[in-house]
């Protein structure tokens, strides 16, 4: 996430009230988690597992609860909370709009619009849209061309629509992120700032949700299909022409590369990388990185092959377990007669 304009690490020290370590007039241009950071953004690490990751990023200020030796041409900013302090400054760079956002008269030559239709400041739609009765769509929105949004639909702030997309009856785009720092006191959101972005030609299925990103961009290249209730998680990447079916669950910060098909219940951990042209069956659970080009089945998604041998190998195991028996049995008989002569 950009933000509005630069901040030396002197003006975030006093803004936060945190000591500062290192070159006070290092800049900062940015703000990111740790996995997306580049040079110029502020970043955080409130565990020690974490603190090497976040010293070797490319971050150029990181708000951490340990004071130490930056490396060159990094500043520390020493936090008791910087998992509250890092939420204060995505708060004061962009405020969340309430839900009672400013709104706009929905006046766009060129498109068709129902009633009961709120579109908040900022946004907008270009010629040839079909926007159906009881949609939301929150403020600084594009729409592209020919898209069509059916009723009952919801778009968050930020959100970036391509032409030609087709979204049906209950969708979620540009909803907050499933982040939280968990503690005694109980669980702490982690702010969303980030926007989603769906290229041209793609389609989305009733009452799916996808979330917006932390504090980049969730994701979803062009001609992708999604069907219907399906939920995808910030920050995460789907290439171009992926196929999506009903029920399948993506968590945050995943790449899911172009050409890929996911079909119905297949879930997928925060995280993962998916190669092109793989192909995950129905009901399976991946649990590590998958190559391009594959199909996989089961549980732990496996390649497909491999996958049905062992469920075959499984109707065997009764015919082997008795040959197994009779085997010993027969064993046992002649340590029998041995003893007897």
């Amino acid at each position: 996430m950009r933000i509005p304009k630069p901040f030396t690490a002197k003006e975030l020290a006093a803004l936060l009230g945190c000591q500062l370590i290192g070159d006070p007039h290092i800049t900062a241009t940015g703000i990111n988690e740790i996995h997306r950071v580049k040079p110029g953004d502020i970043s955080f690490a409130d565990h020690p597992k974490y603190y090497k990751k976040a010293l070797e990023s490319e971050a150029s200020i990181i708000i951490i609860d340990q004071a130490m030796e930056p490396p060159a041409g990094k500043a520390l900013l020493v936090s008791q909370q910087p998992f509250h302090d890092f939420n204060r400054l995505l708060e004061y760079f962009q405020p969340t709009p309430p839900p009672t956002f400013a709104t706009q008269t929905p006046n766009f030559p060129g498109v068709e619009i129902g009633h009961n239709v709120v579109i908040g400041e900022g946004t907008h739609i270009e010629p040839g849209c079909l926007i159906g009765h009881n949609v939301v769509i929150g403020p600084n929105v594009y729409i592209g061309h020919d898209t069509i949004i059916h009723p009952n639909v919801y778009i968050g702030p930020n959100v970036y629509i391509g032409a030609h997309v087709v979204i049906q009856p209950g969708c979620v785009i540009g909803g907050d992120a499933f982040y939280y720092k968990r503690s005694p006191a109980g669980s702490t959101r982690l702010l969303s700032k980030g926007r989603v972005i769906i290229g041209d030609y793609v389609e989305i299925g009733a009452n799916t949700t996808i979330d917006r990103g932390v504090t980049s961009d969730t994701y979803i290249g062009d001609h992708t299909k999604i069907d219907n209730l399906v939920q995808i998680g910030h920050d995460t990447y789907i290439g171009r022409n992926c196929q999506i079916a009903a029920q399948v669950g993506i968590a945050g910060a995943c790449r899911i590369e172009d050409d890929v098909i996911l079909w119905g219940q297949v879930g997928v951990p925060s995280g993962i990388h998916i190669g092109p042209k793989a192909t995950v069956l129905a009901k399976s659970g991946v649990l590590t990185a998958l190559e391009g080009g594959k199909v996989y089945f089961g549980f732990i998604a496996k390649e497909v092959k491999k996958a049905w041998r062992e469920i075959a190998s499984m109707g065997q195991l009764p015919k082997l377990l008795r040959s197994l028996s009779a085997t010993n049995g027969h064993e046992r008989a002649d340590d029998d007669s041995s003893l007897s002569r």
